[in-house]
């Protein structure tokens, strides 16, 4: 069993100037929401520096080819490519076929 997390006061003079305390507590207290999909900065890199799609950023990132890809998505290697250009809109359906092919979550695939 974990021992929970307390929470750390940063003081300066004695006097209590903020409060540490654990993410999830954070974000209850704040009403926000956690985010799901975390993306490699050598994923963003390719795509920012490069301006290609998150889709074959994270293909290159992983050393896959467009058909290696394509075939464990189930659609063609043509087909694929297409989803692989920049700034097109894809399906919520073809992105949770991509995403699982490349083992990440579809909201990784999205900008």
């Amino acid at each position: 069993m974990n021992a929970p997390i307390k929470h750390q006061v940063i003081e300066q003079g004695g006097n209590p100037l903020f409060v540490i305390v654990p993410y999830p507590e954070y974000l209850e207290l704040t009403g926000h929401k956690a985010k799901s999909a975390n993306i490699p900065v050598e994923v963003a890199e390719i795509a920012l520096m490069e301006e290609k799609s998150l889709i074959r950023a994270w293909r290159e990132h992983l050393g896959l080819t467009q058909e290696a890809v394509a075939a464990k998505a189930g659609i063609s290697r043509g087909a694929y490519a297409q989803m692989e250009a920049k700034d097109t809109r894809h399906r919520l359906a073809t992105l949770r076929k991509i995403a699982e092919a490349l083992e990440v979550q579809p909201e990784q695939l999205t900008e």
